[in-house]
């Protein structure tokens, strides 16, 4: 599925430099599910947005699927990405104007989905997380976690073949947090994703099968059998 080699990302700061990444060497198989945490700074996010082709290495190579995504157009980045590829994020990222139906159709657009098939998907997405009663309603009108249900939806309706989570309970307090991550384990194991998230939550970290620690732009890997067995 993913394959890093030597994976750096160096950003400007005034006068000096930052290494985000610092030479990162990554396996992903299909099917994994695999968390990512570390201290602020340490490189989590940018890892993420390697993984997921919306930012690209100073040198190394992202490959996926046997393509390195470090080498490919914007145009075909931004095909892969449609295709393959759901993002779920911390702060929700719906349209304030569109309802939760509307939203979660979007996904569907850059596909050539027609509307009829958008909107069928587009329900049963919904239901799948919970929420088929309030397709209908503005994300305004959804608490926290509904409206994070809606972005899974979004992400999912599409059938990616990975999904990539970043901080998706950061805005959430702990018993909502629960909630999330079990339906996010469970849509998982429904759908066989391979599934990426990134959070600073020692919590949600522990119930983790393989777990990647990031110190300063490196990494460390942890499997933890326990956690494997109970998944």
């Amino acid at each position: 599925m993913y394959e890093l080699t030597g994976v750096t990302k160096q950003y400007r700061r005034g006068q000096g430099r930052v290494d985000a990444l610092a030479g990162v060497d990554l396996t992903v198989r299909e099917g994994d599910r695999l968390v990512i945490q570390g201290p602020t700074g340490g490189g989590k996010s940018t890892l993420l947005q390697m993984l997921g082709g919306l930012d690209r290495p100073t040198s190394g190579s992202v490959v996926f699927d046997g393509t390195d995504l470090a080498t490919l157009s914007e145009r075909r980045l931004t095909a892969v990405r449609a295709r393959t590829m759901g993002f779920v994020f911390q702060s929700f990222n719906l349209i304030p104007t569109l309802t939760a139906q509307e939203n979660v159709e979007t996904a569907l657009v850059p596909l050539g989905t027609r509307a009829a098939e958008r909107r069928r998907r587009a329900a049963e997405a919904l239901e799948s997380v919970g929420l088929g009663e309030r397709a209908g309603h503005l994300p305004s009108e959804l608490s926290g976690g509904q409206q994070q249900r809606v972005a899974i939806a979004r992400a999912l309706v599409k059938r990616p073949k990975v999904l990539l989570a970043d901080e998706p309970t950061g805005n959430l307090d702990e018993s909502m947090r629960d909630e999330i991550v079990e339906l996010l384990d469970g849509l998982w194991r429904e759908h066989g994703l391979t599934f990426v998230m990134v959070t600073h939550d020692s919590a949600i970290a522990r119930r983790a099968p393989r777990l990647a620690i990031l110190r300063k732009g490196q990494i460390t890997l942890k499997e933890n059998h326990q956690a494997a067995e109970a998944l």
